[in-house]
């Protein structure tokens, strides 16, 4: 009988260290707690897989006996994960990231290479950086698709992580700490207005003068009339008269063309824009950083790293 005990055990503690043996664990098995993780869903992580419900809940049921723990509990809308399966969500996705990249030919040749990246933009990074980009792009590397997004500060993180986005065109300081990045440039104000406005002749534009013109002003929220240049107005004491405010830096060309309103824009705007007058602003306005920013599923892929300096480089030369 005892000894009956004794074999038990033995058979026991070998179960035990074979279930948590690496040579029993499935990569596959990692690619569903990845995708059950990002998706929060079996539903959902089943069409990530293309699999159907049934397998990824038995693969589920794998990784909870390999890993002893629940790892998603069910809640009103899809699953939630446990404290191990958070633990865990870092290291796995580190590991598939890494296994990836070993698949990855050692040589890139990018007038052969076919792929498709998403890169997620502002209005302001379309135009200053990635209208140049595309033109070096499709000379070096012209089976490469391009698909551009609307920048979702909020979603950022998990859409890098999923696949959603490659690349983020943001400031440092919208730039979530998670995530690499690389600064592309420093960019800085210009005052614009119509080549045959009233106040477009080669004498420089006064403070005074400035402040009396009517102007329209670049608001992501379409509805505010303050920005950098009125906290720079502050600081002399001083007010413009926004009487205007639009959502898109791409709309200004237009607006200003049919009217006497002046606008102050990045300079990288004012590039290619004809029938212009160019003029520097009569104080120093706060400029900003472009920011490049990706998550470290691409960190070390060939293509992303060959991706990523051509368009610091494109944008550097301008």
């Amino acid at each position: 009988m005892i000894a009956d005990i004794i074999i038990i055990d033995i058979y026991a503690d070998r179960n035990e260290q074979m279930k948590n043996d690496i040579r029993t664990l499935d990569l596959n098995l990692l690619k569903a707690l990845d995708a059950l993780l990002d998706e929060r869903s079996v539903t959902r992580a089943a069409a990530r897989l293309s699999l159907t419900q049934p397998a990824v809940s038995g693969m589920l049921a794998r990784l909870r006996d390999c890993f002893d723990d629940p790892l998603f509990s069910r809640a009103q809308r899809g699953i939630v994960p446990t404290l191990r399966a958070l633990e865990l969500a870092a290291p796995v996705k580190k590991i598939l990231n890494e296994t990836e990249a070993l698949l990855q030919p050692k040589v890139f040749n990018p007038s052969s290479a076919e792929m498709t990246i998403t890169l997620a933009a502002t209005d302001y990074a379309l135009k200053a950086v990635i209208v140049p980009f595309i033109a070096k792009l499709r000379q070096q590397a012209p089976n490469i698709r391009v698909a551009v997004v609307p920048v979702h500060y909020e979603r950022l993180v998990g859409q890098l992580e999923r696949g959603e986005v490659d690349f983020a065109l943001v400031t440092p300081d919208t730039a979530p700490q998670e995530l690499h990045a690389r600064n592309l440039f420093e960019e800085h104000y210009v005052c614009m207005m119509r080549a045959d406005h009233p106040d477009a002749g080669p004498e420089p534009l006064t403070l005074a003068r400035f402040c009396e013109l009517d102007q329209v002003l670049v608001s992501f929220t379409g509805d505010k009339f303050s920005g950098a240049t009125d906290e720079a107005l502050a600081k002399l004491g001083r007010k413009r008269k926004v009487v205007m405010a639009v959502n898109s830096f791409l709309m200004l060309p237009e607006i200003l063309q049919v009217s006497d309103l002046i606008a102050v824009t990045p300079a990288r705007l004012t590039t290619g824009v004809e029938k212009m007058t160019i003029k520097t602003p009569p104080l120093a306005i706060t400029g900003f950083t472009k920011t490049l920013a990706w998550h470290d599923r691409t960190h070390s892929d060939l293509r992303y790293c060959w991706l990523r300096t051509l368009l610091a480089e494109t944008v550097t030369m301008q």
